[in-house]
């Protein structure tokens, strides 16, 4: 064989190839299904002016090159040009335009003296769909080795992507049958997915599981939406709606998306910045909503596009960079995230035609998505176990406090339980002369009594031991190194001493050099400093101790009977003094007390009547749960008028509610837990205000603290104050 005839042989299977396939611009179908994007020619009509006898004597048509045109977003109407040779057996074949969010496509053809058109539009309820399909789809009615040409007209408002398929009757029955199975087996993943996590979240009331459900709930309305199954089966009488439905879903998918990132790996702790960006992303996100609803529809399109790019971005980074930290949510979050972002861009690179249009890439996006809400269920659920164990370690610490604190409440009952009964034995053994009727009367008042008794000098004593225990360490600790420098001191004087052995001028210069020499070595200008600040110390020491003995001095009168003129300023500092230890630096003290004149009274019951208040005070504020204030307790004195002075105790605890401040005077009513106390310390409190004819007055609120006013006359008639009053 000559090399002519192979060269006649390859030319002849070029031009059959050439022409089954473009064959100048026509579609040969054959019963395969048939994307023709490269057999079509494209006419773009910016003034959106042209009819369609111009269209169809235009010469402007050019060529598409792509398998998918894509002209992006554009307000430009696009003509489409293509002729379709039918060599199948049958005259009923399907053109699919394989995007559902084209607004309106028309699609004509030359009849007999008369063109055809059939039209799909947005603005149309779904049932006027002749094919009942998501997408759009028209029937050709093409006999049989017969050829029509079609100019399809298509305007959109969002991006404009034509993957146009010519597919036979049956085979377009197996694809809207496959399509179905997958996209219901999609939705029913989302579906179980969120609704386990809806039930969980009303179980445990965590939030990062609602904001889940709610993201799942609109991805998956967004996605649905797209393939346009919320058009079909949702709202087909409301195309309004659908209009909409491109925007708010995606914008309520985002927010959810984002408000569920910030809460399960606590950005606004872990990564404060990009937390304040999700932040203004969600703002951006209702903007988008805001500019739909006004029509204003590319301004939205672009806020949604740019947002979804920046805050998938950020997530990203955050949860990389957590996962290096070797935190356990974010590893979680960045494989489903990272499996969700490859279906979103490999179904992107699809539209732009960098990936071919098949079953593969038509649902990437769906299978990204229900294996990313898959994968961050086991997160969530991975999170709660991780809480639980926390909270066991938690309930396992609490309970040994718990035990330790049992211990020490065991010792010190038995103390106390051998305290009471040395004073039982002694008030029984003062009291055996008195007559037995009033002696049990007055052994079940007495034990009452000396039970609040007991609690206060409880609170003297250790109030004593702590205040005077800091001035007695800085002396004792000074005495130390005061007997080193004496030591010191009479090193060197015993050495002058010696002087007076010398015989020789040569010694005594000796002498002088070695005492000059012991001088230096012990730096006896140091010795004299290091005296005069060690002894000053201990000074301080003293009047400090001084101080605290006479405050305990002031304070100790509980056991006058006899009314006396009184400063009650001094009882009220001497009382802060007891006290001091038990608010410490947890509580800041205010004290407002005015010039006052002295007043007749019971100076030590009335110190008995602050130490209760403030006591109380100080166990309301130690057990409140403070939030964004500082516990405080101010305490003022003034002189309301010539004959009477008002003493004010305020804290800012949880005050009280109005049931509790009705019953707060009555004996043995108490809000403290048990063993903390008897209920008897206000009732004590109002019957000595009651002995010297003054009054109490309660100022609460529940949040806003407890106030007690007390106001006392100056002078009043000597009265004795009995023990049974207390």
């Amino acid at each position: 064989m000559d090399l002519n005839f192979y060269r006649t042989n390859v030319l002849l299977i070029l031009l059959f190839l050439f022409s089954v396939s473009t064959y100048a611009g026509r579609v040969i179908f054959t019963g395969d299904d048939t994307t023709i994007g490269k057999n079509v020619e494209v006419l773009e009509d910016t003034g959106k002016s042209l009819t369609i006898n111009e269209v169809m004597a235009s010469k402007n048509f050019v060529k598409s090159e792509d398998e998918t045109p894509n002209f992006g977003l554009s307000s430009s109407t696009f003509w489409v040009r293509f002729d379709i040779q039918n060599l199948t057996p049958e005259d009923k074949i399907f053109l699919e335009l394989a995007y559902s969010r084209i607004e309106s496509c028309t699609l004509y053809s030359k009849g007999d003296n008369e063109i055809k058109q059939q039209e799909i539009s947005w603005n149309d309820i779904f049932n006027k769909r002749k094919v009942k399909y998501q997408n759009i789809v028209f029937q050709l009615d093409i006999p049989v080795k017969s050829t029509e040409t079609y100019y399809l007209k298509v305007e959109g408002s969002e991006q404009i992507v034509l993957p146009l398929i010519v597919r036979s009757e049956m085979g377009f029955f197996q694809f809207a049958f496959t399509n179905e199975i997958i996209s219901g087996i999609h939705v029913g993943v989302l579906l179980v997915m969120m609704l386990y996590n809806f039930f969980v979240y009303f179980s445990i009331r965590e939030k990062s599981y609602l904001y889940y459900v709610l993201y799942i709930l609109f991805i998956g309305l967004t996605q649905t939406t797209i393939t346009g199954y919320t058009f079909k089966f949702l709202w087909p009488d409301n195309p309004e709606l659908n209009r909409f439905s491109i925007i708010i879903f995606p914008a309520l998918a985002g927010i959810f998306a984002i408000l569920f990132f910030q809460n399960f790996l606590h950005t606004s702790e872990k990564s404060k910045n990009i937390h304040r960006i999700l932040s203004a992303v969600i703002v951006a996100y209702l903007f988008a909503i805001l500019f739909n609803m006004l029509r204003i529809d590319r301004l939205s399109y672009r806020i949604i596009d740019y947002s979804a790019v920046i805050a998938a971005v950020l997530a990203l980074v955050v949860s990389i960079r957590l996962s290096i930290q070797d935190y356990r949510p974010a590893k979680f979050y960045l494989v489903a995230w990272s499996i969700f972002l490859i279906g979103i861009v490999l179904y992107t690179l699809r539209n732009f035609n960098l990936l071919p249009y098949n079953t593969f890439t038509n649902y990437t996006m769906q299978a990204g998505t229900a294996i990313e809400v898959i994968l961050l269920s086991f997160a969530l659920a991975d999170k709660i176990n991780i809480l639980k164990k926390e909270k066991e370690l938690s309930q396992a610490q609490a309970l040994r406090i718990s035990l330790e604190n049992e211990k020490i409440i065991l010792e010190q009952n038995a103390f106390l339980e051998k305290s009471v009964d040395e004073r039982t034995s002694e008030l029984q053994f003062a009291n055996k002369e008195l007559n037995m009727a009033l002696t049990k009367l007055k052994d079940a008042q007495t034990q009452l009594i000396d039970s609040e008794k007991m609690a206060s000098l409880g609170q003297l004593t250790a109030g004593i031991a702590h205040e005077i225990n800091n001035p007695i360490n800085f002396v004792s600790s000074n005495i130390r190194p005061l007997r080193r420098d004496i030591d010191d001191v009479l090193e060197i004087l015993h050495s002058y001493d010696e002087v007076q052995h010398v015989d020789s001028i040569d010694g005594l210069h000796a002498k002088i050099r070695e005492i000059d020499k012991l001088k230096e070595d012990l730096d006896l200008d140091y010795l004299k400093t290091e005296l005069g600040t060690l002894l000053k110390g201990m000074e301080d020491g003293a009047n400090r101790t001084v101080e605290i003995v006479k405050g305990l001095k002031i304070f100790s009168r509980i056991d006058e009977s006899d009314l006396n003129l009184v400063n009650i300023n001094e009882g009220i500092e001497s009382t802060l003094i007891i006290l001091n230890y038990q608010m410490g630096n947890s509580i800041q003290l205010v004290k407002e007390l005015g010039n006052i004149p002295s007043i007749e009274c019971y100076a030590g019951k009335l110190n008995q009547v602050f130490m209760n208040i403030l006591t109380n005070s100080i166990y309301a504020l130690l057990k409140d749960n403070h939030e964004n204030k500082t516990p405080t307790i101010w305490v003022r004195s003034w002189l309301k008028d010539p004959e009477n002075i008002s003493i004010s105790m305020r804290d800012n605890g949880p005050g009280m509610t109005p049931e509790v401040r009705a019953k707060i005077f009555e004996p043995f009513f108490t809000t403290k837990q048990v063993g903390d106390g008897t209920g008897l310390g206000l009732s004590i409190v109002f019957k000595i205000i009651e002995v010297h004819s003054g009054t109490i007055q309660v100022n609460t609120e529940v949040g806003s603290g407890t106030e007690f006013l007390i106001t006392l006359p100056v002078k009043r008639k000597k009265r004795p104050i009995h023990e049974s009053n207390e």
